[in-house]
């Protein structure tokens, strides 16, 4: 999450592609571990499944523009849950997020249980 946040906050100083996209990969990469957590005996692979899948719905999100949606936005917790506008980029930024956590797991051995 703070790298994330770093990316954000220092993004002039790092090249370009690091700071336009990083931001949103590590978003997916804490959805994905957050999901492992959440539901431990689920395999990997459905962890992976789960995870792009609210990503892509929080996604598809911020097409629906209501008042109270955007208030809840508007505050800092909204707006880095929830996103503010959708771009077509940020889905493959969330697959590479999620792609990163699943190899990370299966290289490392640091699996969850299968169901």
């Amino acid at each position: 999450m703070l790298l994330g946040l770093a990316s954000r906050r220092y993004g002039p100083w790092l090249p370009a592609f690091v700071a336009s996209y990083a931001g949103d990969a590590l978003w997916a990469l804490l959805v994905f571990w957050l999901v492992g957590l959440g539901w431990p005996r689920w395999s990997s692979r459905r962890v992976a499944a789960g995870a792009l899948s609210f990503a892509v719905l929080i996604e598809i999100s911020q097409l629906w523009q209501p008042p109270w949606l955007l208030a809840v936005r508007g505050t800092t917790l909204g707006g880095l849950v929830l996103g503010h506008g959708f771009l077509w980029s940020d889905l493959l930024c969330y697959a590479a997020g999620v792609a990163t956590g699943y190899v990370v797991e299966r290289v490392t051995g640091c699996q969850h249980v299968q169901a």
